[in-house]
């Protein structure tokens, strides 16, 4: 009895001391995993996450980087090679595009009116210091196998490709992007192309989840309160995968959201396609009569009509 109340009232503990820990917003977020997550990684044998590069540590969550550590060459930013920058793994305009808010204002308006959004902003599992040209180049574009590309930044093996729009990172980490990346598509119901799954499949078992990366889970599991089951194996991802929304329904993130009725959609300024989840159609801004008129639960935001179609999208038949 006695080791089952100790049991019990460490776990209290523990979720008092995880729930305290939970950044509420993407600046605090970078704080807390200097802090409390990447304390030591610094001058560590990992390095961040592009280049492996190590860094000294400035400011409250900020870094300069040791180009010497890596062989890192700066293409054309030098103040950004420089300095260390927490990238998204899923990047914010990404999760952002699936959310009403960003067609309603972008970035700064989801911040300011969507908890939910905050929540995949900050959160812990989808945060890693990099160089900051590489998070830069990489802007948000899908990850993917870049050929006919020369080194762009020295001896980092990190690939981007402009004209695709793509980022390969270096074997290393692999792995771990794709497993970041499951989490965060499942986690919040996000839609993902299916070019982009079986890129992501592939690395998932050729790059084996390491120590440090089993370490990276630990760390962050004692903040976020769970850790991330595409990591510990508890999950995996195959094609039509479904996703457990589990963010969206957690406390912190506001269980309850009140959706009220959804605004007419404007064109945003990239010209988003939407495409309707239920029907697997998409519709353009201009010269589709139905943009406005898709329901908000089944809406999902594209890049381009390539990016539909390659997700299993084809046109509206009543677009003129």
């Amino acid at each position: 009895m006695k080791q089952m109340l100790l049991a019990f009232f460490a776990t209290l503990l523990f979720s008092a001391q995880t729930s305290a820990d939970i950044p509420a917003n993407f600046p605090a977020a970078k704080v807390i995993a200097k802090q409390k997550v990447f304390f030591d990684q610094a001058s560590g044998l990992h390095g961040e996450l592009y280049c492996g590069c190590k860094w000294e540590w400035t400011g409250k969550s900020g870094g300069r980087i040791d180009a010497e550590s890596c062989g890192y060459e700066t293409r054309a930013q030098q103040n950004r090679a420089d300095r260390i920058e927490w990238e998204h793994i899923v990047p914010a305009w990404i999760f952002g595009h699936q959310r009403q808010c960003w067609q309603n204002g972008g970035r700064k308006n989801c911040v300011a009116v969507d908890p939910i959004f905050r929540a995949m902003e900050a959160n812990l599992f989808n945060l890693y210091p990099s160089v900051g040209e590489v998070n830069g180049d990489r802007s948000n574009y899908q990850y993917g196998i870049v050929s006919g590309v020369a080194p762009q930044y020295g001896a980092c093996a990190t690939k981007i490709d402009f004209m695709a729009r793509a980022a390969e990172p270096r074997n290393e980490v692999k792995g771990l992007v794709a497993r970041s990346t499951f989490y965060m598509y499942d986690r919040y119901g996000l839609s993902m192309a299916r070019q982009q799954q079986q890129v992501l499949m592939a690395w998932d078992r050729q790059h084996a989840v390491s120590p440090w990366e089993k370490e990276w889970d630990n760390r962050t599991a004692r903040l976020m309160g769970h850790h991330n089951p595409f990591v510990t194996g508890d999950r995996s991802w195959s094609l039509g995968h479904k996703p457990s929304r589990e963010g969206i329904v957690s406390p912190i993130t506001n269980p309850t959201p009140t959706v009220a009725a959804a605004p007419e959609l404007k064109a945003s300024d990239d010209g988003a396609v939407l495409g309707n989840r239920n029907s697997n159609v998409y519709h353009l801004p201009q010269g589709c009569p139905s943009y406005s008129k898709v329901s908000f639960k089944n809406r999902v935001f594209f890049r381009s009509e390539a990016d539909a179609m390659a997700a299993g999208y084809r046109k509206a038949g009543n677009c003129r």
